[in-house]
């Protein structure tokens, strides 16, 4: 029955890709579409090994989570209940799909590569990743992954002609993946986790756009994982916005995660003491029945089910996201759509990630900082930090987080258009990319 299911989603995307690319994309005109000067993009056609062939792998990996069930919806995954036409089931793998899909709508598309400001190249780096970092006769070859692409652009037809007009500095695609997956040294003999994508010198000029970039300026860009909340339309944004304004903030700080059950000194576990210790545990001047919540989120029980996670956020003031196996989390952005104010306690987390979508220097209107190590070995309650913020303060913050909304969500593809005259976090990537894309374009011609 499952791989029916999958069968037929895969037809009924490779239909739709097909006709969509080929119908949307049309010769610039300057006179007649003013508002795409410097914003035509063009995507190329790639064989489907490259993104559609992938999904069809979606249950080969025993290591890694059978993703076949978060296909529907264009990659959106189902809906977490019948009745709804915004929650979906949302796996943050997925954005390679949801991604692709929405470039299809984008308004300023051509078949003319020549006639391009960038390129989309709708390549599934993060899928294509999997088969190296889970299969066992793919371990010792990680350093390849890339280079079939790589000899496809440089070599296929008319293919070297689009490359090399620029060297790749007008490309960009998106790999759904934390940037430290995907840059393996090429001298690790035996490889370690990893792949070598990022460190292939044949792709240092393209953008990346990934969930997580590295902490020096390279060729990656980080932007928002995808959350379950996607509305089609300006009324249900509205709707979900009102809530999260009204709603009671009964609980001062909470923590939706795992982790955090070693001996050894660590963030999380810091996180976990200091809210078993808080019952009972006066402050807040009667503001709060609860000074701490912890939402358990082990094994991933919470990763496909918002319900578990979302109503907790939105009775907390403040949403503590500590790093991980890597500095950033979903929960950042979960925690945003809630009306929840983030809690940071590395610079990485997202004040160096996230640069066009939560710009840096507005961090302090809308989050707080705590340095884990004062935390973790200094003794600094993470409680009196928060109980130690104005009223005042805190009702600016939620309302910053609250503008923050639209910005960080990725809306359904096909919504109406008044939702799309508001810029989402796929169209704040979008634009990003093309000034950066620009940039790079300038200073290359200076050079």
């Amino acid at each position: 029955m499952a791989a029916t299911a999958t069968a037929t989603t895969l037809l009924t995307l490779s239909f739709f890709f097909f006709t969509l690319v080929n119908s949307h994309q049309s010769d610039p005109d300057p006179q007649s579409s003013p508002e795409c000067a410097n914003r035509w993009i063009h995507i190329r056609n790639l064989p489907p090994q490259f993104n559609l062939d992938l999904l069809s792998t979606c249950s080969l990996f025993p290591l890694f989570d059978d993703f076949c069930p978060h296909l529907p919806n264009h990659g959106l995954g189902h809906k977490t209940h019948n009745n709804t036409r915004s929650w979906f089931r949302t796996d943050p793998f997925m954005l390679e799909l949801i991604f692709h899909r929405r470039m299809l709508e984008y308004p300023c598309l051509t078949p003319n590569p020549s006639a391009a400001d960038a390129v989309y190249l709708p390549y599934y780096a993060g899928l294509d990743s999997l088969r190296y970092l889970y299969d066992p006769n793919y371990y010792n070859f990680s350093s390849h992954h890339g280079l079939n692409i790589y000899q496809f652009l440089n070599h296929h037809e008319n293919s070297p002609d689009i490359w090399n007009r620029n060297n790749g500095h007008d490309h960009f695609f998106v790999a759904s993946r934390p940037a430290w997956d995907l840059s393996q040294p090429l001298s690790n003999d035996p490889p370690v986790w990893g792949t070598s994508l990022l460190e292939l010198p044949e792709f240092y000029n393209v953008t990346v756009l990934t969930f997580e970039s590295r902490a020096y300026p390279w060729q990656e860009v980080a932007i928002p994982y995808p959350t379950s909340f996607h509305p089609p339309n300006t009324a249900l944004l509205d709707s979900w916005v009102s809530r999260v304004r009204q709603s009671r903030r009964t609980t001062l700080m909470l923590f939706a995660g795992g982790g955090g059950v070693s001996a050894s000194p660590n963030i999380r576990r810091s996180i976990r003491m200091e809210c078993d210790n808080s019952t009972g545990d006066g402050g807040g001047d009667g503001l709060y029945t609860s000074l701490c919540d912890f939402v358990d989120c082990s094994n991933g029980i919470c990763e496909h089910d918002p319900i578990k996670f979302m109503r907790p956020m939105l009775q907390s003031t403040f949403c503590l996201q500590p790093p991980g196996d890597t500095p950033t989390r979903r929960s950042t952005f979960d925690g945003i759509l809630a009306g929840c104010i983030p809690v940071f306690f590395e610079e990485q987390s997202a004040r160096k990630q996230y640069e066009w979508h939560l710009p840096e220097a507005q961090f302090g209107d809308f989050s707080v900082f705590i340095p884990k190590e004062d935390v973790v070995f200094k003794g600094l309650r993470i409680l009196d930090v928060l109980l130690g913020i104005p009223r005042g303060e805190v009702r600016r913050m939620r309302e910053k987080v609250v503008e923050l909304i639209p910005r960080v969500m990725y809306r359904k593809h096909g919504s109406s258009l008044g939702l799309r005259s508001k810029k989402d976090a796929f169209d704040i990537a979008v634009e990003g990319t093309l000034e950066r894309i620009k940039s790079r374009l300038q200073e290359v011609s200076v050079h």
